[in-house]
């Protein structure tokens, strides 16, 4: 892998340090300040709208002014946005808080996009390995976030968690730095080629495949996610075992990053994601079976090996749906559709934990995951019939 895949990778660490931060406090934090339980994480929440909302502006923006500028305009707006949380905590204002894990998510949709321009900088036929590098940031993120969560927690002026927005702006400022040190081609426009509609383009079964694969294991690893710090604190577990469950969940998220491109090259990405939706299924059953501290770290674990397989070969898979002209819009349409469940799930998190329980909450989710690994197996029939075979 070339220098501009690491420098990639290092924001991407960086990207996800912070979000592992904001997993760790935020539910927490909205407990603290939230009018009612139901709206415990709504915090969470909004950081998904304004992710959600950030998609489509963020391809259709670097289309236009370049991924680099994009990922320092993001990372501006996500600055901005750690720094009115800090603000937030001062005041105790609920509102505020809100407003600053909004725009923290307008920085996390430009970031995302981190994964498609390592493919863009990469040799041709490393795609699925570039994407797993850069997503082996993360690895980094799992040992730094909670760490930093517990860490900061009283840092900053005695406020609680505030600590942590001040080491959350440090992070987005050290991205600002790498990011002036990459160098990334120019994005392919149209220029009146022959392209074709975006509803033709979702219609075809590899989208499908890869956007429902997508939307599922990233919205059902978030709701489970966001909700077991809550679920331990009512079993009356510390903070920091909280956090430590976090960290080994993280690790199992990004640490198969180093095999994964390897096991997609052998295997093929619906393979993985099929195999990524079973250890999904064997999370639930974890969380199911009991709620000791072991059953958590087990659980949270499994649930990121199954988010790794599956997410990461759901965009090497989207990679091969799209001409270069057709980029921009194909990406900016899988986004909005992934990350538009994923707010969904953040919004129902807290009221399904204090409302239906830890465990009615994952019974829910086995009939979703099930749907999701059964149409992997009746739409690859059709997508391959479907699809030209490739001649010599």
């Amino acid at each position: 892998m070339n220098r501009d895949v690491w420098l990639l990778a290092l924001c991407q660490a960086l990207l996800n340090t912070g979000n592992v931060l904001l997993v760790s406090v935020n539910g927490l934090i909205g407990r603290q300040l939230a009018p009612v339980e139901a709206l415990i994480t709504l915090p969470v929440a909004f950081q998904f709208i304004g992710l959600m909302l950030a998609t489509i502006p963020a391809s259709l923006i670097m289309q236009r002014i370049g991924r680099r500028n994009g990922f320092l305009l993001g990372n501006l707006i996500g600055l901005s946005g750690a720094l009115l949380c800090l603000y937030a905590l001062q005041l105790g204002s609920f509102v505020y808080f809100c407003t600053g894990t909004a725009l923290l998510g307008v920085g996390i949709g430009f970031g995302m996009l981190y994964r498609f321009a390592a493919v863009e900088v990469c040799r041709k036929g490393h795609e699925s390995r570039a994407i797993s590098m850069v997503m082996l940031g993360g690895v980094i993120a799992a040992v730094l976030g909670p760490n930093l969560a517990v860490h900061g927690r009283d840092l900053a002026w005695g406020v609680d968690f505030s600590g942590a927005f001040v080491v959350l702006a440090g992070v987005y400022l050290l991205a600002l730095v790498l990011l002036l040190r990459i160098r990334i081609p120019p994005m392919v426009a149209d220029h009146g080629g022959t392209t074709r509609p975006l509803r033709a383009i979702m219609l075809q079964p590899r989208f499908v495949m890869a956007v429902m694969a997508g939307m599922v294991s990233f919205a059902v690893m978030n709701l489970l996610m966001t909700a077991t710090p809550l679920a331990m604190d009512r079993c009356g577990y510390s903070f920091a075992s909280a956090a430590n469950v976090i960290e080994w969940h993280v690790l199992g998220m990004y640490l198969p990053s180093f095999f994964t491109g390897h096991l997609i090259r052998r295997f093929g990405e619906v393979a993985l994601m099929k195999t990524g939706a079973l250890v999904m299924l064997g999370c639930i059953a974890i969380n199911l079976h009991g709620q000791t501290e072991w059953h958590f770290w087990a659980a949270l674990l499994l649930l990121g090996v199954g988010w790794n397989w599956m997410f990461i070969c759901a965009t090497s898979f989207l990679t091969a749906a799209y001409t270069p002209a057709e980029k921009a819009k194909t990406q900016a349409a899988n986004e909005f559709l992934v990350f538009g469940m994923v707010t969904c799930s953040a919004l129902a998190a807290g009221w399904l934990e204090s409302s239906l329980g830890w465990a009615s909450m994952n019974v829910l989710m086995i009939p979703v995951v099930g749907f999701t690994l059964l149409a992997l197996f009746l739409l690859e029939p059709v997508r391959r019939e479907a699809e030209p075979v490739p001649t010599c």
